[in-house]
């Protein structure tokens, strides 16, 4: 389990195609990739390891969560 990350100072994105809609922003820090909602900046970060990061976007590219 990670301890807390600190993200006051991470740059946060999210995908181009999100527009102003519901979605979530990603940062990444050294120990920690951070997830949160965007229409909550202040509200809850999920961290993950950047390994468990890597291994959700390669399932996610290859089409693993496809409905």
């Amino acid at each position: 389990m990670l301890s807390s990350p600190d993200f006051s100072s991470a740059r946060w994105r999210k995908g181009p195609g999100s527009g102003d809609g519901n979605c979530v922003e990603v940062a990444q820090v050294p120990e920690a990739v951070g997830v949160r909602d965007s229409k909550d900046r202040q509200g809850p970060v999920l961290a993950f390891a950047p390994a468990a990061w890597e291994s959700f976007l390669g399932d996610v590219q290859c089409g693993t969560f496809d409905l």
